[in-house]
């Protein structure tokens, strides 16, 4: 008989792939951190308390570029939002547990662990909440030792140029908008928030123009899709679907 493995061994199992692709991303977030004025102690506490590689990125690339404090916290507050419908999508499959649990799961989450833990609630009828929880937790932990471990490799580095910054953060964006792309109207209103950035970028001659272009991008796009909807145009040429071909 082979003797039963301990819980949170299947499930580091589980969760392994997903934390050893935070190494790499995690050492070069926390070297960046580091170049933008986090010292090791603050890199691990952003780590700990925002936990998300986009919103890390920003701060980094927004600090860099002397942006004022409340116009970070309005940029970050849109890019997290997203955690709002993921959290809600997942709320079915961790009912009857505590206030207590609920925090902690909450405070918890990104998109790569939700992901897992998503995949599991659907497809294994053993996987409960404690299981996601550790999850999250695997996870988290490696992302903050990684970059822990960035932000000291970046105190023995020379001085770096941190326009590396923006060009890092550009590709995440944009990798994260290539990811979402489900139909024409997101290719749409990803244009049309661009135009819109350059737009009060110039007039308001700060990055608060990006905050504005934000939310009347979100408007926009939220009303377009509304009415289409209502007006059962679902299949239509800016809501249809965009799938590969199936072979």
């Amino acid at each position: 008989m082979t003797k039963e493995q301990p819980r949170w061994l299947e499930v580091l199992k589980v969760s392994l792939p997903l934390c050893l692709s935070y190494i790499p991303i995690g050492l070069a977030c926390g070297v960046l951190l580091h170049a933008a004025g986090f010292n090791t102690v603050l890199t691990g506490l952003v780590s700990l308390l925002v936990f998300s590689g986009g919103a890390q990125f920003l701060i980094a690339s927004m600090l860099t570029a002397n942006a004022p404090m409340h116009t970070i916290l309005f940029m970050l507050f849109f890019l997290e939002l997203r955690y709002a419908l993921l959290g809600s999508s997942l709320s079915q499959y961790v009912r009857g547990t505590s206030k207590k649990f609920i925090y902690f799961f909450a405070i918890s989450l990104n998109d790569e662990n939700y992901a897992v833990n998503y995949l599991k609630f659907a497809t294994d009828k053993e996987w409960t909440p404690d299981d996601a929880l550790m999850v999250e937790h695997y996870s988290l932990m490696f992302w903050t030792v990684a970059n822990v471990i960035g932000s000291l490799i970046g105190g023995m580095l020379p001085k770096i140029n941190l326009s590396i910054v923006d060009f890092a953060l550009t590709s995440l964006f944009l990798y994260m908008i290539v990811m979402q792309i489900r139909n024409k109207l997101t290719i749409v209103i990803s244009v049309f928030s661009g135009i819109l950035a350059i737009i009060f970028m110039c007039l308001l001659k700060s990055t608060m123009g990006l905050v504005v272009a934000t939310l009347i991008a979100s408007f926009t796009g939220f009303v377009i899709e509304d009415y289409l909807r209502k007006h059962g145009k679902e299949k239509g040429f800016l809501l249809k679907n965009i799938k590969p071909n199936k072979q």
